[in-house]
């Protein structure tokens, strides 16, 4: 199965973005991709970047953006993996994933479960934690355990997913440098980023696609001078071994083959689920253990 991994900068307006979004899905689509995963919160700014009650209005047309990709999806035959900011009801918001069918129809949902509040990224702000577990979507292409960004630095989240029969870990993400940060704090972060996927595609035996933002974004708040999201979308196999890596300052749509067949060869001379000793486990559910 090809994949490709649309990793993009915010164009100015939601119009200009999606433009380019359609542009990239197309050419991926005449480039063999079956399976398209875009990058969190795609269409906008990445507007929790500062805490500003009018963003909510962002999250109005939720079940028309739904439609529109829906229909992307279906004219291109393709499994296409969309996160947006639903609204549920007043005063209650996500950051979801919606994966569509190549028919268009919607083969599930995946609300961010783990949600941070760092200077620069307040979700928790916008944000109410998921409510729909850690449940693998089933698609025409195979069961894809999407969760998305700050979930990427929690192995519990990871190992629900192949526990419950992910053949793909799917993290679509936004996460950047301060400019102000030294070169080794932001590489020793970026460093920590990936590491700790390259550990869950290792520790499950899955193949990892990760999908960032890239340029920078302004703090229109003036609090903080802005984000410079740092790109590196990337793809590992089983083994945690590079597929593809992207740059930390161009777009681009990475392509890879990903051959489920290759985790069952793996977990055959790695086999971590089989020696997992679960009735030592019941502490793993406390918060912490004094």
């Amino acid at each position: 199965m090809k994949v490709a991994l649309i990793q993009q900068k915010y164009h100015g307006t939601k119009e200009l973005t999606i433009k380019h979004t359609q542009e990239a899905i197309k050419k991926a689509k005449e480039a063999g991709a079956e399976l398209i995963v875009l990058q969190e919160l795609h269409q906008d700014r990445y507007f929790c970047i500062n805490e500003n009650v009018d963003n909510f209005d962002l999250a109005e047309n939720y079940h028309s953006d739904v439609e529109f990709w829906a229909k992307i999806a279906k004219e291109l035959t393709v499994v296409l993996v969309v996160s947006l900011f639903e609204k549920r009801a007043a005063g209650l918001y996500h950051n979801t994933v919606v994966v569509f069918e190549k028919d268009g129809i919607i083969a599930g949902k995946y609300r961010k479960m783990h949600i941070p509040d760092d200077p620069g990224f307040y979700e928790k702000f916008y944000f109410t934690p998921g409510d729909l577990g850690f449940e693998p979507i089933q698609t025409s292409i195979g069961k894809l355990g999407v969760l998305i960004c700050w979930d990427q630095w929690f192995p519990e989240a990871a190992r629900l997913m192949a526990l419950k029969g992910a053949d793909i870990l799917i993290y679509p993400t936004a996460i950047g440098w301060f400019d102000e940060d030294s070169l080794d704090e932001k590489q020793k972060q970026l460093d920590s980023w990936i590491t700790i996927q390259r550990g869950h595609a290792i520790a499950n035996g899955l193949p990892v696609i990760s999908v960032n933002r890239v340029g920078k974004e302004i703090d229109d708040s003036e609090v903080l001078d802005g984000i410079h999201f740092w790109g590196n979308s990337f793809a590992v196999d089983a083994q945690g071994a590079f597929l593809y890596r992207a740059s930390d300052d161009k777009e681009d749509i990475g392509l890879v083959d990903i051959d489920f067949k290759v985790s069952e060869g793996i977990r055959r001379i790695w086999p971590f689920l089989r020696d997992r000793r679960i009735e030592n486990y019941s502490e793993i559910t406390k918060i912490f253990i004094d």
